[in-house]
């Protein structure tokens, strides 16, 4: 499977991460080391020869203290002609529905297909973020790689996902969710 972002070009993902990592005064290999990534591989995604993978966009953003929305397209930035942003990973592929603010938090609404087969695993976000799924179809094993959770069709499970967590199939059934994470606003300098 292609693991890579779909939906808005790589160049404009790129720019949007250069503009975050330089606006926090850091390096390349700064963020590339504390996203446990490699530095070429951070290079290539900042100019848009390479396509981040969903593991690889979560590294970073985590890294960066942002949603992941901060480096993809919002729902708003579509036309007619354009597809929403779609993330694809190791066993999860996310289509992003909807980002709203408020003033405590952003959200973003993703549909989610995770595939039977592979775990995804993804890296801690920042404090407080938590993660709250819906399953539609199929069952679920997700939430702290230390403690997941399970949930079935028509179930619901939430976790704070400030810790490392993962996303796996229970069964041979591709599960269908939706994906609500909540990014609560961190204090500004005083």
């Amino acid at each position: 499977m292609d693991e890579t972002v779909g939906g808005p070009p790589g160049a404009d993902v790129g720019r949007r991460l250069r503009r975050l990592r330089e606006a926090r005064g850091l390096s390349l290999s700064a963020l590339a080391r504390r996203a446990g990534i490699g530095k070429a591989t951070l290079s290539g995604l900042e100019v848009g020869t390479r396509n981040p993978t969903l593991e690889t966009l979560n590294a970073v953003t985590a890294q960066l203290g942002v949603p992941l929305t901060a480096v993809l397209a919002t729902p708003a930035d579509q036309t007619e002609t354009t597809s929403p942003p779609v993330v694809r990973g190791r066993a999860v592929i996310g289509t992003l529905l909807e980002m709203f603010e408020e003033e405590a938090a952003t959200y973003e609404l993703f549909h989610l297909r995770v595939l039977p087969g592979p775990v995804q695993v993804a890296p801690a976000h920042h404090l407080g973020v938590t993660e709250h799924i819906t399953v539609f179809a199929g069952v679920l094993r997700a939430g702290p790689t230390d403690a997941p959770l399970l949930a079935g069709a028509g179930q619901h499970i939430s976790w704070r996902s400030d810790v490392p967590h993962g996303y796996a199939v229970v069964g041979a059934e591709e599960v269908r969710a939706s994906l609500l994470i909540r990014y609560p606003r961190r204090p500004g300098p005083s």
